[in-house]
């Protein structure tokens, strides 16, 4: 059966969350990183602290809320099969139980612990935030992860999270495609940022393209430059028309995005590669694309990301679908 049960820690100092707004920022910039008010970040027990870091310093970037959510190990089963007949039997069932007991209480001191030392560094470098921690078995991450990403704006992926294959899809599964809403992927070595300066948009002219430049339109508007990108687009008069990306560039330029619009052959290369290659040659500090695939292809998706972002420049990936 599945199960869970969770703690929560609540710290918002004054009537909101203050901040100061860090010299060299203009009013574009401020605008943009405004527009995420409520962060989702989610860890494991035994992960450093580098993801809860990366997700402070984006809140106090935009003056946003940070909600983290610790995830345990499982909790004991609530009942025991029938007791062994068998005197051998039933000592060594004894004694499973006793380590079972065991694990589950040096895993809640280390739950505990993490929670601990999580509030204690958020207390030093952000004043609004709250701290939950659950145990839940898998059935249960996706459902957990779900309720809260509901009441977020962005979830960040940092490089712990990128890194456990065990966690990590149940966590992409809860918050971008259980909810529509979008995700930040940042992985090792990126410059984590809501104030990008240019843009690679990845567009196929898609819906789940379409949602990432919605989800992403005040971080594009803010940006020095947008690169609208498109690899081997083909003219048609129902997809792309006559002149393709022009629809989406006029669209984005409305709110005031400055765009312009790449159209590039793939040469017989993944369209991936062909995008990180044009990310490097246009100096790109953030990507923006659709996320794909059906529920059955969530966890190739995330190992798709994953393989995609450790061959690749270490860039922020903004996902939403």
């Amino acid at each position: 059966m599945a199960s869970r049960f969770a703690i929560s820690h609540l710290f918002c100092e004054g009537k909101s969350c203050g901040f100061e707004t860090p010299a060299g920022y203009n009013i574009l910039e401020k605008k943009q990183s405004m527009a995420f008010k409520s962060v989702l970040s989610v860890t494991g027990a035994h992960h450093s602290d580098k993801d809860v870091t990366i997700a402070a310093g984006l809140c106090a970037e935009g003056g946003a809320s940070l909600s983290v959510l610790i995830m345990g190990s499982p909790p004991l089963c609530g009942s025991m099969p029938e007791w062994p007949k068998r005197h051998a039997a039933a000592i060594a069932r004894l004694e499973k139980r006793y380590r079972q007991i065991e694990k589950f209480s040096h895993d809640m001191a280390i739950l505990e612990k993490t929670s601990r030392d999580i509030q204690e560094l958020l207390g030093a470098l952000w004043n609004c935030y709250d701290v939950d921690t659950e145990f839940c078995d898998q059935a249960c991450v996706g459902d957990a992860v779900r309720r809260r990403a509901l009441c977020s704006d962005l979830t960040i992926v940092g490089p712990a999270l990128l890194n456990d294959i065990d966690l990590g899809p149940l966590v992409i599964n809860g918050s971008l495609f259980d909810t529509g809403k979008p995700v930040l992927v940042v992985p090792k070595g990126a410059e984590a940022t809501l104030s990008p300066r240019r843009v690679l948009v990845g567009w196929d002219s898609r819906v789940e393209a379409s949602r990432a430049v919605r989800e992403a339109l005040d971080l594009l508007s803010g940006a020095e430059e947008v690169r609208l990108t498109l690899v081997d687009p083909e003219v048609t008069c129902t997809r792309n028309g006559t002149e393709p990306g022009a629809d989406i560039a006029a669209y984005l330029t409305r709110h005031g995005a400055r765009v312009s619009v790449d159209r590039l052959p793939s040469a017989g290369k993944p369209t991936a590669t062909v995008l990180a290659q044009h990310a490097i040659d246009t100096s790109a500090n953030m990507i923006v694309m659709g996320a794909y695939g059906s529920r059955r292809l969530r966890e190739r998706l995330f190992g798709g990301v994953r393989r995609w972002i450790e061959a690749k420049p270490p860039l922020p990936l903004f996902l939403a679908r």
